[in-house]
């Protein structure tokens, strides 16, 4: 489309390249992720996210060296400032959902530190967990837990939420997960941090921007619904008469189909394994197996209902899955992406500091012209 002397209009920017990285490459005709020069499938279940944090921020992996200094710089900083504590409690007697007290909270993230980017990424890192673990127990009358320097970022998580230790398997699984949201490409709000590092801001501007981005739907997903989907079915033998039932309806199947792939999303995959093995551990695969049993039931029926589409399992589908198994409520779930994703946005931030230049679209108008001012009491 062309407007006057304008260039021609993309809307919302599709395939459109506007920036080059070395942190992930996203590849939706194939379903390739890669991470860093790692393939998601490779990187996923083997990394700790310490690891992966680092490799993104520093662009290998970290020696047994580099790992214990970079864990231990994480650790430092996991303890709230006082003032974002306060906040979260007087937020908490408002009941506002856990994305807008996060996105309340880590502004307040710098009080206290230097004026170093690499300091407040740190901060950030460590700290919106402890965030997210301390406002969820405060929405439901119970203390904030403070953190627990002995345990690794993943398993001090879980226990300030649920006030216990995770097993080895649940450890294992929300590593994966954290490891495969970690980074996927120039996506909505990957892009807003990198917009407003570009101005010369700093990283915790960048972070809650890039939080407000996440807090959309058409963002953040809707991981709960595609599980909501499955409980409503209840039995794999009703589960092509439910699913039939809701295409003839026009609705959408929640966990199907991606704007990028084509193909099965490969995260998908890693967090099907991921979800096995987890619940394989804790001795019950009722759920798992039902789940796979309408991941089947569903792909077929929209290749018969939506034939040409391809409209195969996205990251939402065992997202659902292994978080439930984790013991985390629905609302809990698009925190939880936050806290493996913003290692990503950091390590863009990085990137985008580097490379030095603001990032400055045009627009084409299409408003009027030659207006003539008419004074109020003419209007």
């Amino acid at each position: 489309m062309q407007n006057g002397t304008n260039p021609p209009i993309t809307p919302g920017l599709e395939g459109v390249v506007a920036a080059e990285t070395r942190l992930s490459s996203v590849n939706g005709q194939i379903g390739e992720l890669i991470i860093a020069g790692f393939a998601v499938e490779e990187l996923g279940n083997k990394a700790t996210f310490e690891e992966t944090a680092y490799l993104l921020w520093y662009g290998h992996l970290p020696d047994r060296h580099e790992l214990l200094d970079f864990k231990a710089r994480l650790v430092t900083l996991r303890t709230l400032p006082p003032a974002t504590l306060h906040l979260l409690k007087v937020v908490a007697t408002q009941k506002v959902p856990a994305m807008d007290a996060l996105r309340m909270a880590a502004g307040t993230l710098n009080l206290g530190l230097s004026n170093s980017h690499e300091e407040a990424a740190l901060a950030l890192t460590a700290r919106l967990p402890t965030i997210v673990a301390a406002y969820w127990r405060l929405l439901h009358g119970q203390e904030a837990i403070e953190p627990d320097p002995t345990l690794d970022h993943a398993a001090n998580y879980l226990t300030m939420l649920n006030g216990k230790r995770p097993s080895a398997s649940q450890v294992r699984g929300l590593e994966t997960y954290l490891n495969t949201v970690v980074d996927h490409g120039l996506n909505a709000s990957t892009f807003a941090a990198r917009v407003i590092i570009s101005t010369q801001s700093d990283v915790v501007s960048a972070v809650v921007g890039a939080i407000g981005a996440l807090k959309g739907p058409l963002h953040g997903g809707a991981p709960g619904p595609a599980l909501d989907m499955v409980f409503e079915i209840g039995s794999a033998d009703r589960a092509e008469s439910y699913l039939r039932a809701k295409l003839e309806r026009g609705e959408r199947l929640m966990g199907f189909g991606h704007r990028v792939y084509k193909v099965r999303d490969p995260r998908a995959e890693v967090l099907a394994q991921a979800a096995a093995q987890m619940f394989q551990a804790g001795g019950d695969m009722t759920l798992y197996e039902l789940v796979k049993a309408v991941e089947g039931t569903a792909v077929s029926l929209l290749a018969e209902y939506k034939p040409g589409r391809n409209l195969q399992t996205n990251v939402e589908f065992y997202t659902a899955l292994l978080l439930h198994g984790l013991g985390l409520e629905t609302d809990l779930f698009t925190p939880t992406f936050a806290i493996g994703r913003v290692a990503g946005w950091i390590a863009h931030c990085f990137e985008q500091v580097k490379y030095g230049r603001l990032i400055r679209p045009q627009s084409a108008y299409v408003g009027e012209r030659d207006r003539q001012w008419l004074p109020l009491q003419e209007r």
